[in-house]
C-alpha cells in the first residue's frame, strides 16, 4: 500500500493546531470534498455518534491519511515537511 494522494472519504488526522477552530494536532476527520482540483480537501470532524462539530478546508500539509491495513514490504514511505 503506496498511496501518495488524498482521496475522497480518506480518514485523516490533523498535523497542526488550528485553535481557531478548537480542532488540535492529532483529531480524527474525514474528507468530504476535493477542492481546487485536489490542491485541498474539506474535512469534516464528527463526535462518537456521529454529528459534525466542524468543517474546515484543509491543505495536504495540515492532514494525514490514517491507514488501517499493514503496509506492503515494498512501498516507500512519503516524507511530509509543513
Amino acid at each position: 500500500m503506496n498511496k501518495s494522494r488524498i482521496e475522497l472519504l480518506d480518514v485523516v488526522a490533523l498535523t497542526v493546531d488550528l485553535s481557531e477552530y478548537n480542532l488540535y494536532r492529532g483529531q480524527v476527520g474525514t474528507v468530504v470534498e476535493l477542492l481546487a482540483g485536489g490542491a485541498a480537501f474539506e474535512v469534516e470532524f464528527s463526535d462518537r455518534n456521529g454529528r459534525t462539530y466542524e468543517s474546515v478546508g484543509l491543505r495536504p500539509e495540515q492532514i494525514m491519511v490514517l491507514h488501517f491495513e499493514p503496509a506492503s514490504p515494498d512501498s516507500v514511505p512519503e516524507m511530509v515537511t509543513a
